[in-house]
């Protein structure tokens, strides 16, 4: 530790985010990354950037970014926000909607980034226990507290709430926030955005990283009443007034506008996940319902830790989550068809 740092700063206990190897002969299962690329669309913006437009500053505002959003999820402008990538987004909706007197609550089982923003911003948290078979029960969210965050579906689980279960809880918490993070919502599960009309206390929190493939890029975006946005805006143009370069700007113009490749590359995810889970539980293993491009899974008598060690030994990664409640299950992220094959022979030799 160093005498320089603050108390806040010696306190921290940072995120850790998965494993990422030099090693490019690993398949990679552990991070949640599309096994397939961005879009063509994608791909012609970044070849023929020009250069000479990186000597100016981006657009501050993205004003071409958020119209392609807004259009898309039928939504006006001021009710969109985007920042570099959904943890910073996250990042600001903590800091400009969530520092609250009484505590704010999460599931105890989900997103770790959670309580890292908690103690980097002071906010006080209940972490509210998943029932015995890993579902948020929205009942035990609806007492009163200084705002919700829930993950839809839910990592590391991939189980999803319906729209009626949200409904309840932002009818329920009608004075402060509720922010549903979607990041994984686009392979299954049903989205809240449009419920965004009907409750002025919802922030739908979204990424570029997942379904459009983008992960390296780092875009992000949120969609809610524009009071909320202003909020989220005040805290950004406190702390970065430039957030998305111009290359990440007009490469989300593009992927937002190549619909066809994205429900293609969806379909093809959610189709590779159904065969996985399938051939998981014939080796013994339980499978929790994924509505997500991941799935969470424990052995009936292998111990997840042995596993895991296995596969990395083999040179292929997936999550472990060495806490209580979960230290028996791993969260395997949908590679292509070639990776769940690979990813299923070495399971057989392990657990032979």
């Amino acid at each position: 530790m160093s005498r320089y740092w603050s108390e806040l700063v010696a306190g921290l206990e940072p995120y850790v985010p998965g494993e990422q190897p030099q090693d490019t002969s690993f398949i990679k299962l552990n991070t949640n990354e599309s096994p397939y690329p961005p879009s063509p669309a994608v791909a012609e913006i970044v070849h023929g950037f020009a250069a000479d437009e990186l000597r100016r500053y981006p657009d501050p505002e993205s004003r071409e970014l958020v119209a392609a959003l807004a259009d898309y999820h039928g939504v006006d402008r001021d009710e969109v926000f985007v920042g570099n990538g959904s943890d910073e987004v996250l990042a600001h909706a903590f800091l400009g909607l969530l520092q609250k007197p009484a505590p704010i609550r999460f599931p105890d089982i989900s997103y770790s980034f959670y309580p890292v923003y908690c103690a980097l911003y002071r906010i006080a948290f209940e972490a509210i226990a998943l029932d015995s078979r890993l579902r948020v029960d929205v009942d035990a969210f609806c007492e009163p507290c200084g705002g919700v965050v829930l993950p839809n579906p839910n990592a590391p689980t991939g189980i999803a709430l319906g729209l009626d279960a949200l409904r309840r809880l932002l009818a329920a918490q009608r004075d402060v926030a509720v922010i549903v993070d979607e990041a994984y919502v686009d392979f299954g599960a049903d989205s809240a955005v449009g419920l965004i009309g009907e409750f002025d206390n919802l922030l739908v929190v979204r990424t570029f990283s997942k379904s459009r493939s983008l992960a390296g890029l780092r875009l992000g975006y949120a969609l809610g009443q524009a009071q909320l946005i202003e909020g989220l805006q005040r805290v950004k143009n406190s702390f970065n007034s430039y957030p998305i370069d111009r290359i990440a700007c007009a490469a989300g113009v593009a992927a937002i506008g190549d619909e066809a490749y994205f429900r293609a590359c969806r379909e093809r995810i959610v189709a590779s996940r159904e065969r996985l889970a399938g051939e998981l539980a014939r080796l013994g293993f339980e499978v929790c319902p994924s509505h997500a491009n991941f799935l969470f899974a424990r052995h009936a008598s292998a111990a997840a830790g042995e596993i895991y060690t296995g596969l990395r030994s083999a040179g292929i990664l997936v999550r472990h989550f060495d806490q209580p409640r979960i230290d028996d299950y791993l969260r395997i992220s949908i590679g292509s068809d070639a990776d769940c094959d690979a990813l299923i022979a070495v399971l057989e030799k392990i657990l032979s």
